[in-house]
């Protein structure tokens, strides 16, 4: 990406998050964080990236929303950022926090099972007939 993307990327994190935040009143729409933004190099298009504490099912409602509320949202940034154009969004589900916290909880489990005394098996070489 370049600096203008990034910080492009950057900005509409920040205002994208203010306006859930404050102004979408949409019971659906469960307890989001947007993670990141994707913006292609022409602003025509961004990937926002979100994760939803909860059920799959608030997790499912809340894409939904977001989707639904995609005009709204476009028109915000356009009036808070005064740009001429802005760019598409799309919302995607960020599921590296969930991930994360399986791999840890997979590797907490290993190591329990490491310090816990397990029967040793001792092998016993035989020597071979001649």
């Amino acid at each position: 990406m370049s600096r203008r993307t990034d910080r492009m990327a950057s900005l509409f994190q920040t205002e994208l998050s203010e306006i859930v935040l404050r102004k979408l009143k949409d019971p659906r729409i469960g307890f989001v964080t947007l993670t990141g933004v994707d913006v292609a190099p022409d602003l025509k298009s961004a990937r926002v990236y979100y994760s939803v504490l909860g059920e799959e099912k608030q997790k499912v409602d809340t894409q939904r929303t977001l989707e639904h509320a995609a005009g709204f949202l476009q028109h915000e940034i356009a009036e808070s950022l005064k740009l001429r154009f802005t760019p598409k969004f799309t919302f995607h589900l960020d599921e590296s926090a969930q991930r994360g916290e399986r791999i840890e909880r997979i590797l907490r489990e290993l190591s329990t099972e490491k310090e816990s005394p397990s029967p040793r098996k001792t092998f016993v070489k035989r020597k071979a007939r001649s």
